[in-house]
């Protein structure tokens, strides 16, 4: 079980970021009065969903690195494991560890350091450019980590 729940997590913490960034808060800027309120509940479905990035991010790397789970990994191979593949697996994890800490640090970034920039309405354009970009990079994060974690390996391939 604990196998499959890096990529249920990544599922989660990619739909989600899609779900506010695409839909929901477009949807707020449509069909809420004025841009100010639209932008104050837009702030915090973006700081709810930096909440989701670091719980998801967090439990994934556990997942990846507590104990004996390359043992486990080892056993549910039976032992058919090419030393080549091994190989590949540990640069891929290396990867897949940067791209969820990339995710992670973009969304606390984006929250803590540029949110309140923006509802203080400082440089309003400058701010807003830095935070979407932020936001790109941590939709991008979650899609390369789900993107991987739903690849059939030699170890997963049932």
């Amino acid at each position: 079980m604990l196998q499959r729940l890096p990529l249920m997590l990544a599922a989660l913490w990619w739909g989600s970021a899609t779900a506010v960034g695409a839909w929901v808060v477009p949807m707020l800027f449509k069909h809420l009065g004025t841009p100010a309120v639209a932008g104050s509940m837009a702030a915090q479905l973006f700081a709810a969903q930096t909440w989701v990035a670091l719980l998801c991010g967090l439990v994934m790397l556990w997942s990846w690195h507590r104990p004996n789970q390359r043992h486990e990994a080892l056993e549910a191979s039976e032992g058919h494991i090419d030393p080549s593949w091994a190989r590949a697996l540990g640069a891929d994890q290396r990867r897949a560890d940067t791209w969820v800490l990339a995710g992670m640090l973009a969304a606390a970034v984006m929250t803590w350091g540029v949110s309140p920039r923006i509802l203080a309405r400082e440089q309003l354009a400058l701010w807003h450019a830095v935070g979407s970009g932020l936001y790109a990079l941590q939709w991008l994060a979650a899609g390369v980590t789900l993107w991987r974690q739903g690849r059939v390996s030699p170890g997963n391939a049932s």
